[in-house]
């Protein structure tokens, strides 16, 4: 597995310019194209003249029957894919679609458009684009995904983003998730992808491409409604309170791999955050998440006194309260972040 190195270093410097593959784009769109129809779409967080979303939605304008097309641009004004962001202004595009017939999105048909703001998602222009649009796909970057998820939830706007799957577990994002109002998509194969970035990649040799970084982890966000949802998940495991050990502060047992949930067990379970790749809401009820003070909220134990004290004195480790852990002997075991289900 690749390192994220380059997406931590990104991110600690705002400065996550990833750029999505046209063909992620094109994989991702196709089971959404009964939505589009008749609706204005809006890429807000891309250059317009670079952006494979743009690209993407202004080619298939008229397959999939779109209204409009809007793309709006953070301070760029240069060509150069990843400009400095010092630019004065910065513009948006705005495409209706093909007028001279010849199936191509010209320059003289899309209509630019310069911002007095610098184009930030957060500025007053950009609100109002937002306003117009019915829905939003982008990437949006994944040092403010907080804030900008939560304008799409306030403004109540459809929406295809891309995210990582940490996200699930953000203390803004998880009720929405718990919630049923955002899920996920159908994602990237094998849960990775290469952006476009000055990054260097930290990938090994056989995934390692020029000019792009690998990054594991990615997902797609989305509220649109999709069939992948309505897909039981099928379980073959058989309950054993030996492979299956319940936690030290709080009455679940631990499942380290989503398809080796049992079957015959209907109690409170602990779960990977991949397992919202293959959720359910028909099949499963999700019922928090097994970290620090969401934890606390659904009743998650702090850690005992003796247990705190190994954890930090002969582990070397944290130990937040409301985290998940179990003992195995006299070792305090913490597993990975856990989502706490339950079968319907």
């Amino acid at each position: 597995m690749a390192s994220n190195k380059g997406l931590r270093e990104a991110k600690a410097g705002k400065n996550d310019e990833f750029y999505t593959q046209l063909t992620d784009i094109a994989n991702e769109m196709q089971h959404y194209k009964e939505h589009f129809r008749g609706k204005v779409v809006l890429c807000n967080c891309d250059d317009p003249r670079i952006s494979n979303f743009f690209q993407y939605f202004a080619l298939k304008f008229h397959t999939l029957g779109l209204k409009k097309l809007i793309t709006t641009c953070f301070k760029s004004q240069d060509m150069d894919l990843f400009s400095t962001n010092q630019a004065e202004k910065a513009i948006y595009l705005v495409y209706e679609g093909d007028k001279n017939g010849n199936g191509t999105p010209d320059p003289e048909e899309i209509g630019i458009h310069y911002f007095k703001d610098n184009g930030d998602f957060r500025s007053e222009e950009c609100i109002e684009l937002l306003k117009q649009a019915d829905i939003v796909v982008t990437n949006p970057p994944f040092s403010l995904f907080k804030e900008y998820i939560a304008q799409l939830v306030q403004y109540d706007k459809k929406f295809i983003i891309i995210g990582h799957q940490n996200a699930i577990k953000y203390k803004e994002v998880f009720p929405l998730i718990r919630d049923n109002k955002v899920w996920l998509g159908y994602g990237f194969k094998g849960g990775a992808t290469h952006f476009i970035s000055t990054y260097t990649d930290k990938a090994v040799a056989s995934g390692h491409k020029e000019g792009m970084i690998r990054v594991s982890g990615v997902v797609w966000f989305t509220n649109l409604p999709i069939k992948k949802r309505e897909e039981p998940l099928i379980l073959t495991e058989e309950y054993d309170p030996e492979r299956y050990p319940k936690y030290e502060n709080f009455d679940a047992i631990n499942v380290d791999k989503t398809l080796d949930i049992p079957k015959d067990y209907y109690g409170y379970i602990g779960v990977p955050i991949t397992f919202m790749d293959k959720y359910c809401p028909s099949q499963f009820e999700i019922i928090g998440v097994g970290i620090a003070n969401l934890g606390l909220s659904i009743g998650i134990q702090p850690y005992k006194p003796e247990h705190k004290e190994y954890r930090k004195k002969v582990q070397k480790r944290g130990a937040v309260d409301g985290d998940l852990y179990m003992m195995k002997g006299d070792e305090v075991v913490v597993p990975y972040s856990r989502i706490i289900i339950k079968r319907r």
